[in-house]
């Protein structure tokens, strides 16, 4: 025999030629292009998120503090992580050259904030720059040049300090997100701080420490700082500060994933079947060498090298496609994502190249191992076969190989038990019924046509592989709906986050007395507005007389919470209540409801006596049910609510929102212009980027559906390839004894619409 490599070479290109190889090539590159494509496209969007976290911090590690920032702190993490910044925001009356006046939200930077992310600043001209302002010098954001009627190169006053505007301000990276204290901003530069004269001792200003720098010089620095933390102190990361849009594409990547588990799945069944078929196709061949004197460690050297170059054009191929489907995935995200492009890196082509080498050696390998077996009486006795006794140990095999790859892609155990629980009860209980039904369809084609008769003859004469593929459709079947239904209810939960009329524009800062004047001039415009909550600031103090500590160092255990508190008599809306009851309306009892994280973090539960501080008043409540709050909802939420006549003894500002059309903006300044004394807060920007977000996310999922359809029909084309070759011997025989075209046709045709119906009540 000539040399194995090129004998295995030709056999390969011989059998691609005479078309054996088009359902294990397919399935092949199927699995490793769908591997390698959602890897890559996975690995893209994590990176972004992370990128877009940072920017939300404007660093990738920040330092907060209601106070000023110890000198050592900062020399620390200039040594420790290398690259650092600082802001200082605070809350300040603006005044105009024309003595307009407005309440904004300051920010002082230093020359080089942000450290990620980036300004974004018109000055005038047509030019937009990226730089901090110049001492000297402020950028205002467009809603406050808009009600100071100011200008580029105007002049505007903060406490004592003349400064120039030097550009409207378009976007900054750390914008807060938080609703109180909240106006439009002016970013100046931290030199002129001290020239203004605005911060006093009890002022309320946030300091920044801003860092960034690798992985390890950041869990450096943080290990030396978080035990020195006080209270009004805390540490923020790329973690802590997902911001909404995180969640949603958070939970399409758990989507991706598992649809990749289950592509492979589906992939590996093909590839399974296909390779079945290529040996039973190959067992003459085989036979013919051996009678040449072909050895049985000579075929199987064969066949694994013909099945080593099948691998490495699959991945080389596949490795292209899952490219290509990856990039057009990320694509059709990357205007919505901030930062670079990135790249995929080499991990999805190694996944993708691990997966193509178990796929061929727990299923496509035993099929062609045993081709070793055949005996060169094949050549002259037909009817011998192969021993058979190891196939249930290669089902094992495969199963647990497939387990392997889903835990490493998803390092989710219990998703991938899940799955694989699922798919061995399936397969275990799946034959043993789809025997039993087949066998039930004896009685019923005795007493049938004869059309129907030989259908369900044949079904019966190929029991075990008619049985076999019904499980198989079966779980294509089952794995097609369960993704489907996840789909669905993934999309759907998406949409129910923000569904149309969702409040697009917040109101903090408005005066009891002027809620009447408030609801009116909304009334006169025809502006439905969501209900008005008071709210004011207050602490956890005692929780069953037991005084909380101001901070605890790991910050896990129970501790003193600052929170804005409010009142209603209602549940809000995006509120289950997990423990507890919902007080009646009216009641005058000191009665209190908690968010379920708040109620960790102080140690609280039903039934628990605590006591609060307002202002300079304590008081002591009952905690009547603890909540889970919907933070996603775009909604008003609070951590702390109490019945509405509780608050009626303190001082209050009201909080509410409502919905604007987009060509209803204008309203924005005509409410200004009657209540100029309000916060108002615009977030309809930010919902229509969650939306689009959303839409092409939704647009991802359903390309890779669109992979997994594939998939799964691939893997009935196997089903149906796998007995071809007996079929066409049946009909030739029932040819010659004067069967009709059109009885043939109707018998296959009943026969797989049974085998079909069969594995369509398995998966459901």
């Amino acid at each position: 025999m000539k040399s194995p490599l090129i004998a295995s070479i030709r056999l390969l290109v011989r059998d691609w030629r005479g078309g054996e190889l088009g359902v294990l090539l397919s399935a092949l590159l199927l699995a490793v292009s769908l591997v390698v494509a959602i890897s890559g496209f996975v690995n893209r969007l994590q990176f972004n998120l992370e990128r877009e976290s940072a920017s939300f911090l404007a660093a990738d590690l920040v330092v907060s503090s209601s106070r000023d920032i110890p000198a050592e702190w900062q020399e620390e993490a200039l040594s420790t992580v290398g690259a650092t910044g600082e802001t200082v925001t605070f809350s300040s009356m603006v005044i105009s050259e024309t003595d307009d006046m407005f309440l904004a939200s300051v920010k002082a930077v230093g020359g080089g904030y942000p450290l990620r992310g980036s300004l974004r600043v018109d000055v005038g001209d047509g030019r937009l720059i990226s730089d901090t302002p110049e001492p000297g010098y402020v950028y205002l954001a467009p809603r406050l040049i808009q009600q100071l009627d100011s200008a580029v190169g105007d002049q505007v006053y903060v406490g004592d300090a003349t400064l120039r505007v030097a550009g409207t301000l378009l976007d900054e990276p750390d914008s807060t997100t938080g609703f109180f204290g909240y106006g439009p901003r002016l970013v100046m530069h931290v030199d002129d701080l001290e020239a203004t004269g605005v911060i006093q001792p009890g002022s309320r200003v946030t300091y920044r420490l801003l860092m960034a720098g690798d992985a390890r010089s950041l869990e450096q620095y943080r290990n030396w700082v978080e035990p020195k933390l006080v209270q009004g102190q805390r540490l923020l990361s790329v973690d802590e500060s997902q911001p909404g849009i995180g969640a949603t594409l958070e939970r399409a990547r758990g989507f991706l994933l598992l649809a990749g588990s289950l592509g492979v799945m589906l992939a590996a069944a093909a590839i399974l079947v296909a390779a079945r078929r290529f040996g039973e196709r190959h067992t003459d061949q085989v036979a013919v060498m051996k009678s040449l004197g072909a050895t049985k460690n000579t075929i199987r050297t064969l066949y694994a090298l013909s099945l080593t170059w099948l691998g490495i054009f699959a991945i080389m191929v596949g490795s292209g496609i899952g490219w290509l489907a990856q990039d057009a995935m990320f694509n059709a995200l990357a205007d919505q994502l901030p930062g670079e492009v990135t790249r995929t890196g080499v991990t999805p082509y190694v996944t993708g190249a691990v997966t193509a080498l178990v796929c061929i050696t727990f299923f496509a390998w035993p099929p062609l191992a045993r081709l070793g077996a055949v005996s060169p009486l094949r050549v002259i006795r037909r009817e011998t076969t192969i021993a058979d006794s190891t196939r249930a140990a290669d089902l094992l095999l495969g199963t647990l190989s497939l387990g392997g790859l889903m835990l490493w892609y998803s390092s989710d155990i219990k998703l991938t038990a899940a799955l694989l629980g699922s798919i061995g009860i399936t397969v275990g209980l799946g034959f043993f019924v789809a025997k039993g039904l087949l066998s039930g369809t004896r009685q019923i084609g005795s007493s049938a046509g004869s059309v129907w008769r030989l259908a369900l003859a044949g079904m019966q004469r190929r029991g075990t592989a008619s049985a076999f593929q019904v499980v198989i459709f079966g779980i294509a079947i089952m794995l097609l709906l369960v993704l489907t239904a996840v789909r669905t209810s993934l999309l759907d939960q998406w949409r129910l986050q923000i569904p149309e009329g969702t409040p697009n524009h917040f109101i903090l800062n408005v005066a009891p007395i002027d809620e009447a004047p408030l609801l009116q001039f909304f009334a006169e415009r025809d502006i439905e507005v969501g209900d008005l909550y008071p709210a004011a600031r207050g602490r956890i103090m005692e929780v069953n007389g037991n005084t909380l500590p101001e901070w605890g160092p790991d910050a896990t255990g129970p501790r003193q919470r600052e929170a804005n508190f409010t009142s209603t008599d209602s549940k809000p809306e995006g509120n289950e209540i997990l423990s507890g009851e919902w007080w009646p309306v009216g009641s005058d009892e000191s009665l209190i409801s908690l968010e379920d994280g708040f109620a960790d973090d102080i140690g609280a539960k039903v039934g628990d006596q605590l006591t609060l501080r307002i202002a300079a008043d304590e008081f002591e409540v009952t905690v009547a049910s603890i909540r889970s709050v919907n933070w996603e909802s775009m909604q008003p939420n609070f951590f702390v609510i109490f019945p509405e006549k509780l608050l009626d003894r303190f001082p209050t500002t009201l909080f509410t929102s409502f919905y604007l059309e987009p060509d209803e903006k204008y309203r924005v300044s005509e409410l200004l212009d009657f209540m100029p004394t309000i916060t108002l807060i615009e977030v309809d920007v930010a919902i229509q980027e969650i939306k689009t977000i959303i839409d092409q996310v939704s647009q991802a999922i359903e390309l890779v559906l669109i992979i997994i359809l594939v998939a799964g029909a691939l893997v009935l084309i196997a089903g149906v390839s796998s007995s071809v070759d007996e079929r066409l011997h049946e009909s030739a025989i029932l040819r010659a004894l004067g069967a009709g075209r059109a009885t043939l046709l109707g018998a296959v045709a009943i026969e797989f619409a049974a085998m079909g119906a069969l594995a369509g009540v398995l998966a459901i």
